[in-house]
């Protein structure tokens, strides 16, 4: 999917400029989604990505999953930086990749789509090619 392959570049390119740029674009998409599914919606959404993204990395749930409540994502900046930067990187991508999957499983490809465009404005540009594309 385009998406997948834009959010990872994008990922990629934020982790190269600072360890914790990553984390701006869970605040920023947070609060669009928030917005459409509620705060309850969100953390279900981010604590069912997590137990998703442990199969792969087992290490990440106790340390992310410890606060569902807290948006600040603190404890998700703490266990990336516990590990190798280029394994955060990897895992934070696959827990993003994995969140909006679900999120798109539930809302639709164009609306979530929409939705990381309006929160990551310029970053997401390229996003919005497929759904240019599709209408």
């Amino acid at each position: 999917m385009l998406r997948e392959q834009k959010i990872k570049n994008l990922m990629a390119r934020l982790s190269e400029k600072s360890a914790s740029a990553p984390n701006h674009l869970w605040h920023t998409m947070a609060s669009q989604i928030i917005s459409v599914v509620g705060q309850g919606g969100f953390q279900s959404l981010y604590a069912r990505s997590i137990f998703l993204t442990q199969r792969t990395y087992p290490w990440m749930a106790p340390l992310v999953a410890d606060k569902p409540t807290d948006l600040s994502f603190a404890g998700l900046s703490a266990c990336l930086a516990e590990h190798p930067p280029d394994q955060a990187r990897e895992a934070n991508t696959l827990l993003m990749l994995t969140f909006t999957d679900l999120l798109a499983s539930l809302i639709g490809e164009q609306l979530t789509v929409r939705i990381l465009t309006t929160a990551w404005g310029a970053d997401a540009d390229d996003l919005t090619d497929k759904e240019t594309e599709n209408e």
